[in-house]
């Protein structure tokens, strides 16, 4: 099934059933005012939902309307925990590659995560709002995964059945501000502005047998100002599936229902297929020709990110945001 949240006037939205075509939206109020309120009852909640999304698509609900993208919130407006890894370790070993810095052992072995801001996620067509062009505004279009309560110390195995819920991300990146901020040891936080999902979340069987129980094996595909950017597979090069993610988040910790964990920039050795972000081509010209050409974002620009089936059908809607400048 495939489930919103649409503007109502609340922080939260309105949690609605979407149809496998996208165009008709069901309110569910008696199952969970909100996606949050769901995830929180899961086990309960999802067996109605089905019904629900069965009911919309053979045209047995009552109460209906039509689904627009623009009328959409991110699917969690704002989540308990957002934790974003780099999930395509070659997309990491290219980043110091194009530096000259030898990448560790580790990396291949042990995930890299960051624990993001999750109070307030954009909305998939709302306006991408940055202070400076000067930043270095870059997208990254990634996977992620929404948890129902995990406990600490699970296995990947366990993982896979905590797995309720897959949607798109653009983790926004200020690449400018990323060198100055990480030398201080202290992690990410301006470079990291608000993140945006995508306009619907599914459930993973929804993906049919492009989900293998820990990945999305379908292309990312990105646009710039209406221009193709890259369509890696996202099932592609990616060292760490979102089980083994997950138990690395566990590791210390709980993750409670609506946990959001995401893949990081999808990335493919394959570079035909282009990139995710404007940051990889750049290191890939720095290599190629001695230095990069391709700029970072400007305002005005729009970026487009959209997974499609195999039939070539839109399954989550698309992020499709303009960046302008913060007033």
């Amino acid at each position: 099934m495939k489930l919103a949240t649409l503007r109502d006037g609340s922080r939260d939205g309105q949690l609605v059933v979407v149809s496998t075509d996208l165009s008709r939206a069901l309110p569910v109020p008696r199952i969970g005012a909100t996606l949050q309120a769901a995830l929180d009852q899961w086990s309960l909640a999802a067996p109605r939902l089905a019904e629900a999304a069965a009911a919309l698509e053979d045209g047995r609900a009552r109460g209906d309307i039509p689904f627009h993208a623009t009328d959409a919130l991110a699917p969690l407006p704002r989540a308990h925990h957002w934790v974003d890894g780099s999930a395509y370790v070659n997309h990491v070993e290219l980043v110091r590659k194009a530096r000259g810095a030898e990448m560790p052992p580790s990396f291949w072995t042990d995930p890299l995560v960051y624990q993001g801001g999750s109070d307030d996620f954009i909305a998939p067509t709302a306006d991408v709002a940055v202070p400076s062009e000067s930043f270095g505004i870059d997208f990254e279009a990634e996977v992620a995964v929404v948890t129902d309560d995990v406990a600490m110390g699970a296995t990947a195995h366990d993982a896979r059945s905590h797995i309720k819920l897959v949607m798109l991300v653009n983790d926004w990146s200020l690449r400018n501000l990323i060198p100055e901020e990480l030398a201080k040891g202290f992690g990410f936080y301006q470079s990291k502005p608000a993140t945006s999902f995508s306009p619907v979340a599914v459930t993973p069987d929804e993906l049919g047998e492009a989900w293998d129980g820990g990945k999305a094996c379908l292309p990312l595909v990105s646009h710039l100002n209406g221009a193709l950017f890259g369509r890696p597979e996202a099932g592609m090069d990616m060292t760490f599936d979102f089980p083994r993610l997950i138990e690395h988040a566990t590791r210390t910790r709980r993750l409670g229902a609506g946990a959001i964990v995401g893949s990081g920039t999808v990335s493919n050795y394959d570079r035909s297929l282009g990139s995710s972000c404007i940051a990889e081509r750049r290191m890939l010209e720095q290599l190629e020709n001695g230095r990069p050409s391709t700029p970072f974002l400007r305002f005005g620009d729009r970026v487009r990110i959209e997974m499609f089936d195999r039939d070539g059908r839109s399954i989550f809607g698309a992020i499709d945001q303009r960046v302008v400048p913060a007033r």
